[in-house]
This record gives C-alpha cells, structure tokens and sequence, in this order.
C-alpha cells in the first residue's frame, strides 16, 4: 500500500473519528498539525449537523472542510460551498409517515438549526450530543428556511424498527440507516459521495489520491469515491465489505493508526 500519493484525508465523526465517548483525541489533533504542514487536506464528513461538527473540531474549524447532514451541506470557513435541500412536499408526505411509526423521533435538519416536536425529555437529551442548535416546535409547519435531511432516532433500533416503514422512499430519496439508532431521509445527491467527489473537483484531487474512514452505511458512497477507503474494526459488515482496507476500532485509535503511517510514507 503505497500513501506517498494521498493528498486528501476524509473521516466520518460518530464510530470513527470519535471515541465511544463522543472525543476527539488529542493525538489526532497532533497528527493533524502534521497532515496541514504537509498541505494534505482534511476533510470532516458526517451525518451530524454543521455547528456539532466543528464544535468537536473548534480548535481546526478554519483548516478542514466539513460535509455535514451526510453529505447535504459542505461548508469552509462558514462559506457555503454546496447545499443540497429537500423539497417541501417531500418533507410533509415524509412526516405524516413518520407520526404513525411508534417510537420515531424525526428531527428537521436545516443549515444552521434543527427542529423537532418534544416527544419526550429523554430524545432531547440524547439529541444535545448531536445537535448544538435547535427549536422546539408545536407545529412541523413553523419551520424556517431549507432543510437538508429529516433525521429520525429510535431508541430500540432503526434498522429494524425505523427502515422498513420508510424504505419505499428509496424510490426518490437517499434512506440511509446511518448509525445503530439513526436514520436519515434526504435528496438523492445528498450523500457523503457526492460531496466528496464535489470537494475533489474544487481542488484537483482525484480519488486515487483520496483516503477515506467510515463505519456505516451512510458512509457507503465516499468509500466508493476513494482508493484508499478503510473500514473501522467496529463498522456496520456492509462497509467491512464495501472497504478496501481495514483498522483498528474508533476506541483504538484506528483513524491515529493510519495517519501516522500516511505522515511516514510523506
């Protein structure tokens, strides 16, 4: 496996990037000042909205690209470089399904802000790991602005509880069930993949030149759009197979591992 070539990082958040305790290592922030010295591109991709992205990553925020909302929205130094929204009618036909679903909680993603009904005080709790912005609503109706992607959270599961009531979708939205308790419904182009190949034309960096961490199926799609694309131990076995390398786990510093084999190659 020869890294001398890899101009471009790009790293999923939840169950890669971060620890089981939702940390960003203090060795990744070292391996990272390395990375800039070396003018290799980092890119954060995740499923999480803008603001939780870079709150994680506060002390970088104006050094990396970030993909959020799995892929709608990709921004730089608070630009906007790519946003892609979900249309109105898709969103109300979408919500109506999601009321009769026992235990979905849905959360309206939009660029800067997040709105859900308070079903219960325990998802709102669960929500603030997520999400750093968002509004309580009455009404779906009171929303303001585009939104992204509806992400929606089942306590027990959401493959098997949230995706067979929503997988008829698929016939034109992306429905990814991106963690073990989320999934998410959102424009086709709105994938990981897409904003990745996006990123790679703004910069002139090709996929042979790419490498890319992931571990589940929201991830499916950068995976494809990198040689170098490796599955953490911990992955969904979709991605386990989709990947073309394997590391460590997200509590084992998998992501740390392979930079610093990437840094030795450059």
């Amino acid at each position: 496996m020869d890294l001398s070539q890899v101009k471009m990082v790009v790293s999923d958040m939840d169950g890669t990037l971060l620890n089981s305790n939702h940390e960003v290592s203090d060795r990744f922030f070292e391996l990272f000042n390395a990375l800039k010295k070396k003018n290799i591109l980092f890119v954060a991709a995740s499923g999480r909205q803008y603001n939780s992205i870079v709150n994680k990553l506060k002390t970088i925020k104006d050094d990396i690209l970030v993909i959020a909302e799995n892929g709608g929205l990709v921004m730089h130094q608070e630009k906007e470089l790519l946003a892609t929204p979900l249309d109105p009618h898709t969103i109300s036909e979408a919500l109506t399904i999601l009321e009769g679903i026992e235990g979905a909680n849905p959360v309206l993603c939009g660029k800067n802000n997040a709105y859900l009904k308070p079903n219960s005080d325990a998802f709102i709790r669960k929500l603030e790991e997520y999400y750093t912005e968002f509004t309580l609503l009455k009404d779906w109706e009171e929303y303001t602005g585009d939104i992204i992607k509806i992400a929606v959270y089942h306590f027990v599961g959401s493959e098997a509880h949230l995706y067979p009531s929503l997988r008829h979708f698929e016939k034109e939205l992306k429905v990814k069930v991106s963690g073990e308790n989320w999934l998410d419904l959102s424009h086709f182009n709105a994938n990981k993949g897409y904003a990745l190949q996006k990123v790679q034309q703004m910069h002139g960096i090709s996929a042979a030149e790419t490498m890319v961490f992931g571990d589940y199926n929201n991830d499916l799609e950068m995976m494809a759009a990198a040689d170098y694309s490796f599955a953490m131990a911990n992955a969904h076995p979709t991605i386990l197979e989709a990947a073309r390398y394997k590391t460590h786990s997200n509590d084992d510093f998998g992501v740390e591992r392979v930079l610093e084999k990437l840094l030795e190659a450059h």
